[in-house]
């Protein structure tokens, strides 16, 4: 677990880079959400409940890529998803009103990615260690697993793939993210992350 100064020194960088990226960011983030109420006929902005540090719900926050609410977290039905919404994802755009969800606190630049009800709230012993950090919009789970649509399109059952397979590796390697962390570490992942 981290300690009470590393995890000062993360929430420090998570304000200011946070804050600094919503100055720029924000009237792309506006304009995208504006395009993609016009292109979905639905707000463009989309917010689900998902599990958070100490296994508490909060809300994140993204710009909608498919036509209606997206149930679950595998989002594999690409019939669903919008020409804008195949854009947004490629380059992860639709990840940028994260940036909010970052200063408000209950994010993190770097971390495990935020799971719906029923993955991380239910996790057991050890495996737990991941709920003590916040989830973050990119690290090492998120980088392996980018391109985690087109692994489970391809299976004949993708729930059954991800809980058994991709799901398993996802809890290793956050696991060894909280239990190596250091600053450095969430820069690498970050710079690797935009460059990748």
């Amino acid at each position: 677990m981290l300690s009470k100064k590393q995890q000062l020194l993360k929430r420090l960088f998570d304000i200011v880079f946070s804050f600094a990226g919503i100055i720029i960011c924000f009237l792309p983030i506006l304009i995208l959400i504006l395009i993609v109420t016009i292109s979905t006929k639905e707000f463009g902005l989309f917010s689900q409940q998902r599990v958070g540090q100490y296994g508490k719900l909060f809300t994140m926050y993204k710009i909608r890529t498919m036509n209606s609410h997206s149930k679950g977290n595998l989002n594999t039905d690409s019939s669903r998803i919008t020409s804008v919404g195949k854009f947004l994802r490629i380059y992860k755009l639709d990840e940028l009103p994260q940036l909010f969800n970052v200063l408000m606190g209950t994010m993190s630049f770097v971390g495990p990615r935020p799971d719906i009800v029923g993955y991380a709230d239910e996790l057991k012993n050890d495996d737990r260690i991941i709920l003590s950090v916040k989830p973050g919009i990119t690290g090492p789970a998120t980088l392996k697993y980018r391109n985690e649509e087109e692994i489970l399109v391809k299976q004949l059952n993708p729930k059954k793939y991800n809980d058994t397979v991709i799901w398993k590796e996802k809890i290793e390697l956050n696991k060894a993210y909280i239990k190596q962390w250091s600053f450095l570490g969430d820069l690498k992942l970050i710079f690797k992350t935009i460059f990748t």
